[in-house]
């Protein structure tokens, strides 16, 4: 059960990457795609973020439980 947790982790630390580089990326450029898409991606990032601390704790509580 745990190793689920740690590639769901590992999955949602890559997309959040992957989100806040395409994000830094169009506010450098700037112009149509950050004002159509940049808060987007910022609360995406959010999102996974949260989704990626959640399983950690998910995965240390599971840890800790079956001591």
């Amino acid at each position: 059960m745990e190793g689920i947790f740690l590639i769901l982790t590992g999955l949602f630390a890559v997309a959040t990457l992957a989100i806040v580089l395409t994000g830094i990326l169009g506010m450098a450029q700037g112009g149509a795609f950050n004002k159509r898409y940049g808060n987007k991606l910022m609360r995406l990032r959010v999102l996974f973020q949260g989704l990626t601390i959640a399983s950690v704790f998910l995965y240390v509580l599971i840890r800790w439980m079956e001591r």
